[in-house]
């Protein structure tokens, strides 16, 4: 019994983990890869800390509603979906534009005030800088 309880505890260990959107509460700033379109490896860090390469980073400011700065250093040029969140938890989803290779930021801004943005459904795309 014994032996059956540590294989299931490794076993689980060593299962990937179920990929799933990221949520970025204002002013926090997140850098992660894409994994199966969805943000993996994600870790909380200050502002001033540079991607690696073939990871994103993204920053959540309130200006003007809400302002999202994200940049690639990765090969592959993204479509990607963000849902801005209320104070009263609803999710609307915002419009985004193509995030392009090259570490270049790109900056999305939705008029309404959230608390956090919610970003995933990474899909590969040939198109750079397009809205």
């Amino acid at each position: 019994m014994k032996r059956l309880l540590i294989s299931l505890a490794l076993t689980a260990l060593a299962a990937p983990a179920f990929a799933q959107p990221l949520t970025m509460r204002t002013g926090e700033t997140w850098i992660f890869s894409i994994d199966q379109g969805e943000p993996a490896h994600a870790r909380k860090v200050d502002e001033k800390t540079h991607a690696a390469r073939g990871e994103l980073k993204a920053s959540v400011r309130s200006l003007f509603g809400t302002m999202m700065t994200i940049s690639n250093n990765g090969a592959t040029a993204y479509t990607y979906e963000a849902q801005v969140i209320g104070a009263d938890g609803k999710a609307v989803t915002g419009k985004t534009c193509t995030l392009p290779t090259g570490n270049k930021p790109s900056l999305e801004s939705w008029p309404q005030k959230a608390v956090a943005v919610r970003i995933g459904k990474f899909r590969a795309t040939g198109a750079e800088g397009r809205c």
